[in-house]
């Protein structure tokens, strides 16, 4: 074996996986393990694992956010995460320039035409580089973080507005316990109805995974009829709950290996062991290289 990745996840353990994939002609062992909220445990893999494997991955959870081109540090994250020899990534360098691609290669193969179509960005501080993509490409978005994060019924309508509600409140925000703003561990696979009349307006529905199934309405209020999912981690339990509310489309960012869409932190693993690169010196010119010289393409699924 080539190489190796693992992905630590604040997340359930329900959703492990492990594969073996080639890329660009290296052999990658790929993991990732979820601590079902048990920081002490997720403490104890990355000491264990620091020095052993070519990246870890911070899964369930962010070392940043951003707005308007300036990233945020989680704190308690950036401290639970940190290691010694081994890279850390949490996908925030590649979703930068991977998902913006995904939009455009959507706009310019005609799969999606995004001018003027009604999208939901359940978390646009997480997708700053997704969110300005859809923006650029004439989509007429929403922007409902404070929703789906806070619980606070408000959805921003501009895109500059947000960006600047953004600056505002992430540097407050970071310091707060991540499990405040992002379901981790069993509460993962709950799922409680709520804001139906966003999902209901929305002709694309966009932004991470979790955020995005954690208030779906019930099958049988059809809410999401005909519609564009545009995400990134999904297993193969989520697809059905997705084709059973209607959706017509499903795209995420990742490729799928093995019938599970992995998430960015774990591509990242693999796009940085790939350049031979600390995440620190990873360039947007570096990221653009690798992907091109993987022919990386996401996953497009019609549901």
């Amino acid at each position: 074996m080539d190489h190796r990745v693992v992905s630590i996840s604040m997340g359930s353990s329900t959703r492990n996986k492990s594969v073996v994939e080639t890329f660009m002609g290296k052999t990658f062992a790929i993991e990732r393990i979820g601590a079902d909220g048990d920081r002490e445990r997720i403490r104890a893999w990355v000491k264990q694992l620091d020095g052993r494997v070519d990246a870890i991955g911070v899964g369930g959870t962010n070392l940043y956010v951003g707005a308007a081109g300036k990233r945020y540090a989680f704190k308690e994250m950036q401290e639970l995460y940190a290691t010694r020899q081994t890279p850390v990534v949490d996908g925030y360098g590649l979703k930068e320039v991977l998902e913006p691609r995904t939009i455009r290669l959507l706009q310019n193969e005609g799969i999606v035409d995004f001018r003027g179509k009604k999208t939901l960005m359940v978390n646009g501080v997480d997708r700053f580089g997704m969110s300005e993509a859809l923006a650029n490409a004439g989509a007429r978005l929403r922007f409902a973080d404070l929703a789906f994060a806070l619980g606070v019924p408000i959805a921003v309508k501009s895109w500059r507005l947000h960006q600047a509600l953004a600056r505002m409140l992430l540097p407050v925000l970071v310091r707060m316990p991540f499990d405040w703003l992002y379901p981790t561990g069993s509460s993962e696979d709950l799922i409680v109805p709520k804001f139906e009349s966003y999902y209901r307006w929305a002709e694309v529905i966009a932004g991470d995974f979790l955020y995005i199934k954690r208030h779906l309405p019930p099958p049988e209020r059809r809410a999401l009829e005909g519609k564009i999912v545009i995400t990134n981690t999904v297993t193969a339990g989520d697809v059905p709950l997705l084709r059973e509310r209607g959706v017509k489309l499903l795209v995420t960012t990742t490729p799928v290996l093995d019938g599970r869409s992995f998430a960015t932190n774990v591509m990242e693993g693999v796009v940085v062991t790939l350049a031979g690169k600390r995440p620190s010196e990873m360039t947007t010119d570096d990221y653009e290289r690798i992907l091109t010289a993987w022919n990386a393409r996401p996953r497009i699924e019609e549901l």
